[in-house]
C-alpha cells in the first residue's frame, strides 16, 4: 500500500472504528458502587459532603447547614494507552496485527473507571475521605444532636463467614447492623439499607452462599438470603477484605470524577519527527479522570483478618 495522506486516513479510520466497537462492547461494573461526577477544571472540591442537607420539620426559621471545617479535593489525572504503527507495515499491508491492539485499547478505555474505583477500595483502609479520617475507620466524628460529637465506625476485622449463624451474624450481619444504625449530625437515623456485598474472587463462594443460599454451611436456615446482591471484583488485591455498600441512592459511596472521557487519538502527520526518525505513526486513547470517596456512611469494610 502506498503511504500517502488518503491511505493513512483510511487505515486509522478503520482502527478508530475497531477501537469504538470494542469500547462499546466491553463490560464494566464500577457504576454499581460509584457515581460519575463531571469535572470542569483540574480538580473538584467535595467540601459539600460535610453539609449535605436533609429534609426536616419546618418550625420557625429555616436551619441553614453551615459549611463544616472539611476540605476534600480530588485532582484529575492524565491517562493514556498508545500503540505505534510502523510505516513498513502499512506499505506491506501488514495491518492485521494492529486490530487486536485497537480492540484492547478500546476495552481498556471502557474499564478505566473500574480500575480507578477498585484502587479506591484497595486503599480505603489507609486513604482519607472528606472528614479527614480513613474511609473505613473506627472513629468518624458525628454529632449526637446534643452539641457533642461521638465516634462512629464503618470498619471491621471479622472474617466473612457462612459457617454458622453466629459466624454470619458476627461478620455480614454486623456490617448490616452498623450501616442501618448510622445517624446524621442531629442524631436522626439516616435510614440506610445496604444492598451490595462486594468480595474478591477468593471469597466468592462464601459471599454467594451468604446472600443466595437457603441454608448456611451447617445446614441451618440462612436469614440473610436475598438481603444483598453479590459483586465479585477481580481487581480487589486482598483475598480477605470484603465490603458492604448502599447503592440504591443517587449518591453512592465512591466517586468517578471525569474531566475528559476516553477518546481515540492518532498521530498521522507524515512530516512528524517520529515518522522521519523511526518510521512510526501512532494511535491510542487519552482520558482525564480521578477517583474519590463520598459518604463513608454508605459503605462498611472489613479487613477480614479476624
Amino acid at each position: 500500500m502506498l503511504v500517502n495522506k488518503s491511505n493513512l486516513q483510511a487505515v486509522f479510520q478503520n482502527l478508530k472504528t475497531t477501537f469504538n466497537k470494542a469500547f462499546e462492547a466491553a463490560e464494566s461494573q464500577w457504576q454499581r458502587t460509584a457515581m460519575r461526577v463531571p469535572s470542569g477544571s483540574s480538580q473538584n472540591d467535595y467540601s459539600w459532603l460535610g453539609r449535605f442537607p436533609r429534609m426536616r420539620r419546618w418550625i420557625g426559621d429555616k436551619v441553614i447547614k453551615a459549611l463544616e471545617a472539611f476540605s476534600y479535593t480530588v485532582v484529575n489525572e492524565d491517562w493514556e494507552a498508545t500503540v505505534s504503527v510502523r510505516s513498513n507495515d502499512i506499505e506491506d499491508d501488514n495491518l492485521g496485527i494492529y486490530s487486536p491492539m485497537a480492540q484492547d485499547a478500546g476495552h481498556s478505555s471502557k474499564q478505566l473507571p473500574d480500575e480507578i474505583v477498585a484502587e479506591l477500595k484497595n486503599n480505603a483502609f489507609t486513604n482519607t475521605c472528606y472528614d479527614g479520617q480513613y474511609f473505613y475507620d473506627t472513629d468518624h466524628p458525628v454529632g449526637d444532636g446534643q452539641g457533642d460529637t461521638k465516634s462512629v465506625s464503618n470498619k471491621g476485622t471479622a472474617v466473612l463467614s457462612n459457617a454458622t449463624l453466629a459466624d454470619a451474624q458476627g461478620s455480614y450481619g454486623a456490617a448490616r447492623t452498623a450501616i442501618m444504625s448510622f445517624t446524621d449530625d442531629e442524631g436522626r437515623p439516616l435510614g440506610l439499607m445496604p444492598d451490595t456485598l462486594e468480595v474478591p474472587p477468593a471469597l466468592e463462594h462464601v459471599g454467594r452462599m451468604l446472600v443466595e443460599a437457603d441454608k448456611l454451611a451447617d445446614d441451618t436456615p440462612n436469614p440473610y438470603k436475598g438481603t444483598a446482591k453479590l459483586l465479585v471484583n477481580p481487581r480487589l488485591t486482598s483475598d480477605t477484605a470484603w465490603f458492604l455498600h448502599v447503592t440504591s441512592r443517587p449518591v453512592k459511596p465512591f466517586v468517578y470524577q471525569e474531566r475528559k472521557a476516553p477518546v481515540f487519538v492518532q498521530q498521522t502527520d507524515m512530516n512528524a519527527d517520529d515518522v522521519f526518525s523511526r518510521g512510526e505513526y501512532k494511535f491510542g486513547a487519552e482520558a482525564r479522570a480521578a477517583g474519590g470517596y463520598a459518604f463513608w456512611q454508605m459503605s462498611y469494610g472489613s479487613t477480614g483478618t479476624g
